[in-house]
């Protein structure tokens, strides 16, 4: 619509072919679409141009087409057992990451939930970031977006350390916990959204806003890719599938109040956060710059019109319970987080944000 396929075609100087049903939540059918699409056209190459759902849908295209089956065959860590297609990642929002994640997310709505295929193998060949694709993104994607890839940095920046991964013998796992180089690329990620969303919400042209939020999301990408994103998307896959929020926005929500929760083991790297996110902390002890943390991104959310309870975004009240049982299954995601919640305690959180 704002033609930027028609200058990719224009410049490509060889057969393209366009799919252009993406989702902004990509769903199973959605994603079977596309891959039929590709299978007809025969690439060479996958360009995924577009916000995370757009890329999300190449990446799975590229797996199916590079190892055939089913893409429900591949849910779940480790199951590509090899390099897909060659594809490049091209993101016209700043959020997702998935330009330079090892990760892709659908709805199967046969189960009515978000499901992931995680492998290294989908990590894109070439990812090409350009502010000036995102000029024409609106406020609210602008906003949904950006307090995703916050979500990401803060996550990754305070994920259970690496050493202490409760990973059983004998599994494996694309997420490592927190490590320094996870923690350099949050650290800097948290400082930009910080800095620049704000203001990019405010104004969609202001050019340095703009660049500052496409390098956020990069680097959150690259934090949560290799430390992990933990409760927070663990809490929001059910939220999202039931009442078709969009990611970004569910994250955002769910934030603060998983935050709360899991400050008893990180209040120092939460005083951390708010200092980077721009609040004075001196003279403040741990406990109070960690509120501080909290409070920020509370005034951040409010600011760029994040929704701020379930019950705003058309969740029940009959419904938390099977979320909380449901997002207590995602495993892989439960051991990123620095405490592990019983599902008692996820529907707690739940509750607080209702």
């Amino acid at each position: 619509k704002v033609g930027i396929v028609g200058q990719v075609k224009e410049a490509a100087g060889r057969a393209v072919e366009v799919f252009d049903g993406g989702e902004p939540e990509p769903s199973l059918g959605m994603v079977l679409t596309c891959i039929a699409a590709a299978k007809a056209f025969r690439p060479d190459t996958i360009v995924g141009l577009g916000g995370g759902s757009n890329m999300d849908a190449a990446k799975l295209a590229a797996v199916v087409l590079g190892h055939g089956g089913d893409v429900r065959d591949y849910v779940g860590e480790n199951k590509v057992p090899g390099p897909i297609m060659p594809l490049v990642c091209v993101p016209t929002t700043a959020g997702t990451g998935s330009e330079v994640s090892q990760a892709a997310v659908f709805t199967n709505t046969d189960i009515n939930l978000k499901v992931s295929v995680l492998s290294y193998y989908l990590r894109p060949a070439a990812a090409v970031v350009d502010p000036l694709l995102m000029v024409s993104c609106p406020p609210k994607v602008t906003a949904d977006s950006g307090i995703d890839a916050l979500t990401h940095a803060i996550e990754g920046f305070t994920a259970v350390d690496n050493a202490s991964y409760p990973l059983p013998p004998g599994e494996t796992s694309v997420y490592q916990g927190k490590n320094p180089f996870a923690d350099m690329c949050a650290e800097k990620a948290i400082t930009l959204v910080g800095k620049y969303l704000r203001r990019a919400v405010r104004d969609g042209t202001d050019l340095e806003a703009r660049e500052g939020m496409a390098l956020a999301a990069t680097l959150g990408g690259l934090a949560f890719s290799n430390a992990g994103v933990a409760l927070v998307h663990a809490m929001e896959y059910p939220v999202g599938a039931a009442v078709h929020c969009s990611h970004g926005a569910g994250n955002g929500l769910l934030l603060p109040y998983v935050m709360r929760y899991n400050l008893p083991a990180r209040g120092e790297a939460f005083g951390y956060v708010a200092e980077l996110l721009g609040d004075d902390t001196t003279g403040d002890n741990e406990a109070q710059a960690a509120e501080a943390a909290i409070r920020a991104v509370e005034e951040l959310r409010a600011d760029i019109g994040i929704p701020t309870r379930l019950r705003d975004i058309g969740v029940q009240e009959d419904m938390l319970k099977p979320f909380a049982e449901k997002a207590h299954s995602f495993t892989r995601l439960m051991r990123v987080n620095p405490r592990y919640p019983t599902a008692a305690e996820i529907e707690h959180i739940y509750r607080s944000a209702y």
